[in-house]
C-alpha cells in the first residue's frame, strides 16, 4: 500500500484588498451609522431608525470580518494544522445570522407602527436617506471589486446591500408622505425591505454552514468523479472519494485507487491529481494506492468486484 499527496501549503493566502476594502467600508458605514440614528430620532422615521439599527449591525459585522481576516492570516500549528481559514466562515455564519435577527425586529416594530401611525418629518428623513444611499452606493461598489469566492467578504457585501435597500426604502417611504401624507408607508416599505434581506441573509447562512458541516462542494457529483477516476489508464478501481471546502477558495479531497494489472502505483497519484484539478478545480488532493480487491464502496461491495 502506497499514499501520496499533491504538493501544497495551507499557510495563510489572504488577499490584503479584500482586507482594505471592508476596512474603508466599515469606518464610513460606522461614522453614517451615527448620523442616521440621530436623524432618524429627529424625524420619527421608523425607516431611518430601523435602516440604522441595520448599519450598526452591519459596522459590528464589518468589525467582525475584519477580526476575522487578522486571526486567518495565523500560520497554521502543530494543533491547526490547516489553519485558521475558517474563521472567516464563522464570521459569515454571524453575519447571517445578525442580519435574520434584525429582520425580525423591524419587522415587529413595523406591525406595531401600522396600527399607530408616528408623525414623521419627511423632509429631514429624505436628505438623511439620500445621504445614506450615497455612502451605500459606494460601499456596495467597492467591496464588489474584491475576491467574490471570499464569503467573509460576502457577508460584508450583503450586508451593505441590505443597507442600500434599506436606503431606498427610506427615500421612497419619504417622498411618499411628501407628496400623500400617508404616515403608514414608511413602517410598509420597511417591511418590504426586511423581506428582501432574508434571502441573501439565508443564502449566506445556509452557504456557511454547508462549508462547516465538510459537505461536498456545490456543483461537484462525488460519485461521478469517482467513475471517472476508474476509467484512467493504469487504474482498475476508485473509491472512499471524500470531499469538502477548506476555505473560501480552496477545496480537498481524498480518493483510494487500486492499479491494473502491470500498472505502476506510484505513477497514479499524479494521474488521479491532475484529473481532479483539471475537471473539478480541487487543489489538494490526498491519493491513496491500495492493493487489488481492497477499495469498498459505498454500498459495501468491493470495487474491483465483477459487474453483475
Amino acid at each position: 500500500m502506497s499514499n501520496a499527496t499533491d504538493g501544497h501549503d495551507h499557510g495563510a493566502d489572504l488577499n490584503a484588498g479584500n482586507v482594505g476594502r471592508v476596512r474603508a467600508v466599515f469606518w464610513s458605514t460606522a461614522l453614517y451609522a451615527a448620523v442616521q440614528a440621530a436623524g432618524g430620532w429627529f424625524s420619527g422615521s421608523l425607516a431611518l431608525i430601523a435602516d440604522s439599527g441595520h448599519m450598526v449591525s452591519d459596522a459590528a459585522a464589518l468589525l467582525l470580518a475584519l477580526i476575522a481576516y487578522r486571526v486567518a492570516a495565523r500560520a497554521a500549528d502543530a494543533t491547526r494544522t490547516y489553519g485558521f481559514h475558517r474563521v472567516r466562515v464563522l464570521a459569515a455564519l454571524a453575519n447571517g445570522a445578525s442580519l435574520l435577527i434584525l429582520v425580525v425586529w423591524i419587522t415587529w416594530e413595523a406591525v406595531g407602527r401600522i396600527g399607530q401611525p408616528v408623525e414623521i418629518l419627511a423632509g429631514p428623513m429624505l436628505a438623511i436617506a439620500m445621504v445614506g444611499l450615497s455612502v451605500n452606493l459606494f460601499g456596495a461598489w467597492y467591496l464588489s471589486r474584491g475576491d467574490k469566492r471570499d464569503t467573509n467578504l460576502k457577508g460584508a457585501f450583503l450586508h451593505v446591500l441590505g443597507d442600500l435597500l434599506g436606503s431606498v426604502g427610506a427615500i421612497a417611504a419619504a417622498v411618499g408622505i411628501m407628496l400623500t401624507g400617508w404616515l403608514i408607508l414608511d413602517p410598509l416599505l420597511s417591511v418590504l425591505v426586511a423581506v428582501l434581506v432574508v434571502r441573501s441573509a439565508w443564502t449566506l447562512v445556509s452557504e456557511s454552514l454547508r462549508v462547516l458541516l465538510q459537505a461536498v462542494p456545490q456543483g461537484l457529483d462525488a460519485r461521478a468523479a469517482e467513475a471517472d477516476l476508474a476509467t484512467l489508464p493504469g487504474i482498475a478501481a476508485a473509491g472512499h472519494f471524500h470531499a469538502w471546502v477548506l476555505t473560501d477558495n480552496s477545496t480537498v479531497a481524498t480518493v483510494h485507487v487500486t492499479p491494473a494489472p502491470g500498472a505502476d502505483p506510484l505513477a497514479l497519484p499524479e494521474l488521479v491529481v491532475r484529473r481532479l484539478h483539471e475537471r473539478h478545480d480541487i487543489d489538494h488532493v490526498t491519493v491513496q494506492v491500495d492493493p487489488p480487491n481492497s477499495v469498498i464502496l459505498a454500498h459495501g461491495a468491493r470495487a474491483d468486484d465483477p459487474k453483475p
